[in-house]
């Protein structure tokens, strides 16, 4: 079974699991691709607004942390986030 170490501390902190294995993404609720998308229609950006995208991005429903970590957890137990996420390497050790 996969366990991951618990959430990352800052944004820019992988999920790390006990393998070692660390994965990145970035989580954007529908209020964040909103905005962004309003953002980029009055900038002109991408046709306009009416399109946008990510790399790495998971986009849920609900905002707030525990949303978001049911989604994750979610991922996790069935092995999706390795679709969702990005592979980062693996942890370094100090040897």
């Amino acid at each position: 079974m996969v366990t991951a170490r618990g959430l990352p501390r800052t944004r820019s902190d992988p999920l790390t699991f006990d393998s070692g294995e660390r994965w990145s993404g970035t989580i954007y609720t529908l209020d964040d691709v909103r905005r962004t998308m309003d953002r980029r229609e009055q900038t002109g950006e991408c046709l306009g607004g009416r399109y946008s995208y990510v790399w790495d991005g998971l986009i849920v429903r609900d905002p707030g942390i525990s949303g978001m970590v049911e989604v994750v957890d979610e991922l996790v137990r069935s092995g999706d986030y390795r679709s969702v996420f990005r592979d980062v390497g693996r942890e370094e050790t100090d040897a």
